[in-house]
């Protein structure tokens, strides 16, 4: 009997070890590890979130700026830090754009569905490279979300990849252009589907497989005004999927109306015709500030916090640094006021301005502690450059220049060869 059992629970051990060493062999398959990767991801999301309520890890701009400013001015004499090349870190990539005139009324369709894209579901943190690649194949671009991944976010761990990378992608390893705007509209949505370009837009999300608030990129090709719906080529859910025209407007404000159209360079004049004014960055991002300024009045607390976090951004981008601050600090005092399910606390992983306005206005220690909530709030993988980027150029303007060297060679942990903290590290004499 003794020898029975012995037998048994030697043979269920071995039987553990065999499951055990085939589940790690089974997992590291590619084709396997990148379709379950992603949800071994958000549960152990969840259980961190579980055990670390990200609501309690708030950033607070110092409650008296003024003073800190002026006490960082008196203690360090920083000098000028080049900040270049601004295109590679989070900036509308520019183009030789002759401004037209106001897009004419002329009717479009009532429904239009653009067909020739090829659907891909994305693998691991790769929304941005996919929905490049799908747009792309409209326009017989030959490659897949592997090819836009290798430049856009060789580390696979990366969470983000901003539009001006994936239009900055377009210009330089593809034949076609690409344009990054903001303060879109459904209207110009339609216009420019119906004259045969599909729009990438960047949108808040919230679904299943999800814990809570995330960033998305989503193709739209096509719009059905009779059932109020546009279609999307959605890499996490599904191909053609519809989306009604107020989850749209809804999502869309999280990104301020972002949008990127890919065309031919034969086709600029028609895009430009389409864009109107809009063709005019300037012009763009200022209309862009009066459409956030409107929202900020809006009784729902995320969406005027959304609105404030917009107009921050444009006013960045129109180098009003201060009216920015001003800004971010509006929507960063409205954070804690949103609902705990409802808090967009991932909104620091798509975006760098608020990092900008801080930092031009001197409030280096708003910056670090910005920074150091972004990256706790990435678990056990800090996997956001910009925020090591911009951390680490506080750090040299607040005289701790080793621990900006430190910060910009982890930026190049998670972006392996990246621009920006290639050119910072070698302003300092450092090596990678």
């Amino acid at each position: 009997m003794f020898r029975n059992r012995r037998a048994t629970l030697a043979a269920a051990l071995l039987a553990t070890i065999v499951c055990l060493v085939l589940g790690v062999l089974v997992y590291n398959l590619p084709s396997l590890r990148d379709r379950i990767s992603w949800h071994i991801s958000e549960l152990r999301a969840k259980i961190y979130y579980a055990i670390y309520p990200p609501e309690e890890a708030v950033f607070t701009p110092n409650p008296t700026v003024a003073a800190m400013v002026q006490a960082t001015l008196d203690a360090y004499t920083p000098t000028a830090l080049p900040v270049t090349p601004t295109a590679t870190i989070e900036n509308h990539p520019t183009a030789t754009i002759t401004p037209t005139a106001t897009p004419s009324p002329t009717p479009i369709p009532e429904s239009v569905q653009l067909g020739g894209i090829t659907h891909e579901f994305q693998k691991m943190n790769n929304c941005g490279p996919a929905t490049l690649s799908m747009t792309l194949s409209y326009w017989d671009w030959d490659g897949d979300q592997r090819d836009t991944a290798a430049i856009l976010k060789p580390n696979r761990d990366d969470k983000n990849v901003m539009p001006s990378e994936m239009a900055a992608f377009v210009n330089e390893h593809t034949g076609l252009r690409a344009i990054v705007r903001v303060g879109g509209n459904l209207e110009l949505l339609k216009r420019f589907i119906a004259a045969g370009f599909p729009v990438i837009i960047e949108k808040g999300f919230e679904g299943s497989g999800f814990d809570g608030w995330m960033g998305h990129y989503e193709a739209l090709n096509g719009y059905d005004d009779a059932r109020a719906r546009f279609t999307a080529q959605d890499s996490y859910i599904m191909a053609n999927l519809p989306v009604s025209y107020d989850d749209v407007e809804t999502y869309w404000q999280h990104f301020n109306y972002t949008y990127i159209v890919i065309y031919p360079p034969a086709d600029e004049k028609t895009v430009m015709e389409i864009l109107g004014p809009d063709a005019d960055e300037t012009y763009n991002v200022e209309h862009a500030a009066e459409i956030a300024a409107g929202e900020i009045y809006a009784a729902d607390k995320r969406e005027q916090f959304f609105a404030w976090f917009n107009r921050g951004a444009n006013l960045v981008h129109l180098q009003d640094y201060a009216g920015a601050a001003a800004a971010y600090d509006n929507a960063f005092q409205i954070y804690p006021e949103i609902e705990t399910e409802l808090l967009p606390y991932r909104a620091m992983w798509y975006t760098t301005w608020a990092y900008w306005a801080y930092y031009y206005t001197g409030r280096y220690y708003d910056v670090l502690n910005l920074a150091n909530v972004t990256l706790l709030e990435t678990i056990e993988k800090p996997m956001l450059e910009e925020s090591f980027y911009w951390r680490a150029l506080a750090k040299e303007a607040l005289g701790d220049t080793s621990g900006a060297i430190a910060d910009l060679r982890a930026a190049l942990v998670w972006h392996p060869d990246w621009e920006p903290a290639l050119y910072q590290l070698d302003r300092l004499g450092a090596a990678p």
